[in-house]
């Protein structure tokens, strides 16, 4: 079985063999475009001619035929927003499930619908990552491309679509439920949603659940492929990910240290929460709740560009190591993108907090692990307080190759946890989907044939007090400054200097890769 996963740093593909084998894996770069403050963009393209080239690698890695490959699924980052039009071509880059832009269009609609009917409805409110306001933001700035479109999807639908020949318009059934336009308890898409934001319900696509094959390979596209290979509808990135690592029982978690920071809990009754999002678990009739911290590895990649001069991760690791937990009483709020889960605050803003002339760069480091570990220990705070305690604990993503980032997580949530060896992440779980969906595996369980934990990582009891000390300081810090966050947020935007046009880097510079961040 052939996975793929569409990422926000890099396009990973990997084939899997039936029994628990991992047969082989091989990844891509992808250019993240910020070319205004909270903006966030990538071009489908590229993603489109990663695959294109991992595709036949994989092959040539494992020295296997086409028709070998029986099944494809693809996951992705969600819900990205891409406007296609009647041929199927991306009519501008896409806006990515992080982008911030749409600041007033969340206001307005929130002003159109009444926020507890939204939330009960589709299981999220009106947030940052809405397709609905983003499209509003579209239709008022970008008329052509509205003018121009005849369908919507996401990052892995896209794939998929091309993978099909775009035989039919078609989305995954997680797309379709964190986009904030699809009712699902009917299970149907909701036309007062689309109504108020001035969305026409043509552009929304048939929903499939993520094991089901929506079509076969067709037309040669440079893959590879063999014509009539099954493609399932695929899945969003973090279900994917949660479910190839193991997280199959009521109260298994996650925490994945990626570009962006995920956190999910496993359970067997949805439950909406205006703070986090709900997902459906790749096994039928299990949810998934979770949160998306919009910022998490993108911030040490800023800092090591930006600050650090390039300085290798490992050399960063060990001043952070020698700066000893709490950084010496400085304080990061990892706000980068403004905030997804569980503020929904796209004008949040990341500041340093208790700078002093005896901190050094490794002490700035220490507090961007620690302010992201304490993000995470937020939603898991949020969790306890909805009624349901995290029982199994593990970590992934590139950010778990790093045994400092994994202690400090540990140390400052205060549960225990299980680190997994060399794990694909989200292209493995889809492409364990694709074998469900083509009949090659019988059992959801059978995902355990391909884990192996690494270590067992506890809490050091030393550093409780300091950490819960922080914490707090951490906690207070957003309210209380709260109006001067927004204040900057409309500077940064052209409220003064420059117009904010030249901050946050170029668009189109390519990120610098890290062996510990590259998904």
């Amino acid at each position: 079985m052939l996975g793929i996963d569409i990422g926000t740093t890099a396009t990973k593909a990997v084939l899997i063999h039936p029994e628990g084998e991992i047969v082989c894996s091989a990844s891509r770069p992808v250019d993240l475009h910020s070319p205004r403050p909270g903006w966030a963009e990538e071009d489908p393209r590229q993603w489109w001619d990663n695959v294109r080239a991992l595709i036949p690698e994989l092959m040539e890695k494992a020295d296997i035929a086409p028709d070998r490959i029986a099944a494809v699924g693809v996951s992705g980052m969600v819900p990205t927003l891409i406007c296609l039009d009647e041929r199927g071509e991306p009519l501008r880059m896409s806006i990515q499930q992080n982008d911030a832009r749409a600041v007033e269009e969340i206001e307005e609609l929130k002003g159109k619908l009444p926020e507890d009917w939204v939330l009960e409805t589709t299981g999220s409110a009106i947030t940052q990552q809405s397709i609905a306001p983003k499209l509003m933001w579209l239709s008022r700035r970008e008329p052509d491309v509205i003018r121009k479109t005849v369908s919507i999807c996401g990052s892995y639908d896209y794939i998929a679509r091309r993978l099909t020949g775009f035989g039919s318009a078609f989305v995954e059934a997680n797309w379709a439920l964190e986009s904030g336009l699809y009712d699902y308890r009917k299970g149907v898409w909701s036309r007062e949603i689309a109504e108020a934001a001035g969305i026409r319900t043509e552009w929304l696509g048939e929903v499939h659940p993520s094991h089901r094959i929506v079509g076969t390979v067709r037309g040669d596209h440079g893959t590879g492929l063999k014509e009539g290979t099954p493609v399932i509808a695929g899945s969003a990135d973090h279900v994917a990910s949660a479910f190839s690592a193991g997280l199959v029982e009521d109260g298994d978690l996650l925490i994945k240290l990626g570009g962006a920071g995920d956190i999910l809990l496993t359970t067997d009754q949805p439950a909406a929460d205006r703070r986090l999002y709900l997902d459906y678990h790749l096994i039928p009739g299990r949810y998934l709740i979770n949160g998306c911290m919009a910022s998490s590895g993108s911030v040490i990649r800023w800092f090591q560009r930006e600050l650090a001069g390039g300085a290798p991760l490992d050399q960063l690791e060990r001043e952070a190591e020698a700066a000893g937990a709490g950084a010496d009483g400085l304080v990061l709020l990892p706000y980068f993108l403004g905030e997804k889960t569980p503020l929904h605050d796209p004008e949040a803003r990341g500041m340093f907090v208790g700078l002093h002339l005896g901190h050094k760069r490794g002490h700035l480091y220490r507090a961007i692990l620690e302010g992201i570990a304490f993000g995470f220990r937020h939603h898991i705070d949020t969790f306890r307080e909805m009624g349901f305690e995290p029982r199994r604990v593990r970590i992934t993503n590139g950010g778990s190759r790093s045994r400092l980032w994994r202690q400090i997580v540990a140390d400052i949530t205060e549960l225990p946890l299980e680190s997994i060896i060399d794990h694909p992440g989200s292209s493995l779980g889809v492409a364990f989907a694709a074998g469900i969906g083509a009949g090659l595996i019988k059992d959801w369980s059978e995902i355990h044939k391909f884990l192996r934990i690494e270590e067992r990582i506890v809490p050091d009891p030393q550093h409780r007090e300091r950490y819960r000390t922080l914490y707090r300081v951490y906690r207070d810090i957003y309210p209380n400054l709260l109006e001067q966050q927004h204040i900057l947020a409309r500077l940064s935007r052209g409220g003064g200097g420059d117009g904010g046009g030249n901050q946050g880097g170029a668009s189109g510079a390519v990120q610098p890769r890290s062996p510990f961040f590259l998904n």
